[in-house]
Order: structure tokens, then C-alpha cells, then sequence
């Protein structure tokens, strides 16, 4: 009975066995998976950190972009402080002249009381004495006006010299301000040049060796120049910044206002 048995359940055991090794490969298929799944696990952490550096670094840029910004601002300031300054200069230097045409008609007016007085001498004999002292007063006034304009015309010098020195002091603002303005684009250079190195590292890790390679290369190369230029760059510029901040202190335009 054992005989007939045994080859009756032989296909059943058989199905039993091809299920198992089925379930076997299934679970090895599965571990395989699982695997895979997180080796791109590791693969997309690698990546976020990449993401948070560059993130930190945009950051870092941001912040020295805006000290810039409120370096502008400050020279900014200071230039319509002065453009201020000269306007207030040219007012004052309207009114001495508007004071200056009051006295040359004042001085007109004298010189025709003079003459009366001279045609009244020639008629008046008795009043001659009176009249001499009336004239010698009236020399003494016209001596006081020409010292008063002597002064004018001296303080006219002096308000035309230190608007020479303010000229030459917004001129030098100016040339800081220029360099400024380089050391921010070679900055942004630098910033460009990162964002390339970023990228073409980004391509090379998710393409691998391929023919996007070249591209990558390419990219890292270029990133590499631009990051050196702009270095070179900004490092002449911040030098000539300090020898236009080095000239300004000495500047004997700006000694009222530093």
C-alpha cells in the first residue's frame, strides 16, 4: 500500500518543492531590493548635504552682498551730504554777492552826494568847513567799505577753495565707490563659478561615467577659472578700496566731516 502512495503524492511534493525555491528567490529578490533601496538612500543623504553646503554658502555670499549694499548706502549719505554742503556754499556765496552789488550802489549813491556837496562848496562859502568834514567822514566810510570788500572777496577765495577740496574729496568718494562696485561683481563671478562647480559635480554623480562626463569636466574646468579670476579680482579691488579709504582720511576735504 506504501508502494501505491508514494507515486500518487510524488507531483504534489514536487509543486510543494518548485513553491519553495520560488519563495526562496523570492526573498532573495526581495533582499536584493531592499539593498538597492538604500544604497539610494545614501545616494539622495549625499546629495541633501551637498544641497545644505551650497545652501550655506549662497547664505554666506547673501550676507556679504548686503554689507556691501549698506557700504553703498553709507557713501550714498555721504555724498548728498556734501552735494548739501555745496548748495549751502552757493547760497552763501548769492548772498555776498547780492550784499557786494547792495554796497556798489550804496557807493554809487556816495559818489553822486559827493558831487552835490562839491557844486554846494562853490555856493555855499560859509558852510565849506562843514562840507570838508561831511567829505572826510564820507572817505572814512568808503575806506571801511573797500576793507569790507577786501574781506568779501577774501572769504570768496576761501569758500572757492574748499569747494576745490570738496570736488576733489567727492572724486575720490567716487573712485572708492568704482572699486566697491568691482570687488560686488567680482564676487557675483565667484558666486557664478561655484554654482558651475556645484552643477558639474551634481551631473557627474548622477550620470557617472558616460558621455555627459566631458560636459562635466568642462563644467568644473570653467567654474575653476571663474572662481580664480574673480578672486584675483576681488582682492584687487579691496586693495585699491584701502588705498582710497587710506587717501580719504587724509583728506583735507572731509576733516569737518569724519
Amino acid at each position: 500500500m506504501s508502494d501505491i502512495l508514494v507515486p500518487a503524492n510524488a507531483p504534489i511534493l514536487e509543486e510543494i518543492k518548485g513553491a519553495l525555491h520560488e519563495a526562496a528567490r523570492c526573498a532573495e529578490e526581495q533582499l536584493n531590493l531592499a539593498k538597492e533601496q538604500n544604497d539610494l538612500a545614501k545616494d539622495r543623504t549625499a546629495n541633501t548635504v551637498s544641497l545644505l553646503r551650497y545652501s550655506s554658502e549662497t547664505a554666506k555670499h547673501t550676507e556679504n552682498q548686503t554689507a556691501m549694499a549698506r557700504e553703498r548706502t553709507a557713501l550714498t549719505r555721504t555724498q548728498t551730504h556734501l552735494s548739501t554742503r555745496s548748495t549751502e556754499l552757493a547760497n552763501i556765496r548769492t548772498e555776498l554777492g547780492r550784499e557786494r552789488t547792495t554796497m556798489a550802489g550804496q557807493r554809487t549813491e556816495m559818489a553822486v552826494h559827493r558831487t552835490e556837496l562839491a557844486r554846494d562848496r562853490s555856493r555855499l562859502a560859509s558852510i565849506r568847513t562843514q562840507l570838508a568834514r561831511f567829505r572826510n567822514a564820507l572817505a572814512e566810510q568808503r575806506t571801511q567799505l573797500s576793507q569790507l570788500r577786501t574781506d568779501l572777496a577774501q572769504q570768496r577765495n576761501d569758500l572757492a577753495t574748499n569747494r576745490t577740496l570738496r570736488a576733489m574729496a567727492r572724486t575720490r568718494l567716487s573712485l572708492q565707490r568704482t572699486h566697491l562696485a568691482r570687488g560686488r561683481t567680482y564676487l557675483a563671478m565667484i558666486r557664478t563659478g561655484l554654482a558651475f562647480f556645484v552643477l558639474g559635480l551634481t551631473l557627474f554623480r548622477y550620470f557617472g561615467l558616460s558621455p555627459w562626463t566631458i560636459f562635466d569636466a568642462v563644467l568644473v574646468v570653467v567654474s575653476g577659472l571663474l572662481i580664480g579670476y574673480g578672486i584675483k579680482g576681488y582682492r584687487n579691488s579691496v586693495i585699491g578700496d584701502r588705498r582710497c579709504a587710506e587717501n580719504l582720511a587724509s583728506d583735507t576735504g572731509l576733516l569737518d566731516l569724519l
